[in-house]
């Protein structure tokens, strides 16, 4: 029997040709995915080394005329700058700085400038060496007025920060620029 010999339609018998669904080109698929890949790694790559560079930058200073109170990295402030309060002891990281019209506790007096090629001396040394240029007036010292140093730290020094900072502390509260 064949199958003529059944009383079926002939296109009953006639799927069409089987051919194998198209096959993607893998070769070109891979390659497409490694493009893809090393986009994203140059992407991610080079924001985290603008940030890591972003961190590692040292803030630019400010101009010693502040016309408004604002908060400062204590590496961008400059002689002249009055200081709304003193931070606890330790690391200081932002300040409040205000006008010095304002009300505030301390000025940045002056400041003492390491060499820049100058190799890291330690907490203390720092610390002893900002210390031998502050010198306030006999009348400052008179009045009241003494003097804290503020000297870079071993992870701002990496960063590039030279500048140690005299910061005059007034005995009460005031207004005024000394």
């Amino acid at each position: 029997m064949s199958h003529d010999d059944y009383e079926y339609p002939a296109e009953a018998f006639q799927a069409g040709t089987w051919e194998p669904a198209p096959r993607r080109n893998q070769r070109r698929v891979r390659i497409v995915g490694a493009i893809v890949v090393a986009a994203m790694l140059l992407v991610g790559g080079g924001a985290a080394l603008v940030g890591i560079v972003m961190n590692n930058r040292l803030a630019a200073p400010i101009g010693p005329d502040v016309g408004s109170p604002r908060n400062a990295a204590a590496v961008q402030l400059v002689t002249g700058h009055c200081i709304a309060e003193l931070p606890d002891d330790g690391n200081v990281t932002t300040v409040r700085v205000v006008p010095c019209a304002d009300e505030h506790a301390a000025q940045v007096y002056s400041q003492y400038a390491f060499a820049t090629d100058a190799v890291w001396p330690g907490q203390s040394a720092a610390h002893s060496r900002v210390a031998g240029a502050c010198q306030l007036t006999t009348a400052l010292v008179d009045a009241g007025v003494t003097m804290v140093t503020w000297a870079p730290t071993p992870s701002s020094w990496q960063r590039g920060d030279r500048t140690g900072l005299c910061v005059a502390v007034l005995p009460a509260p005031s207004t005024g620029s000394l």
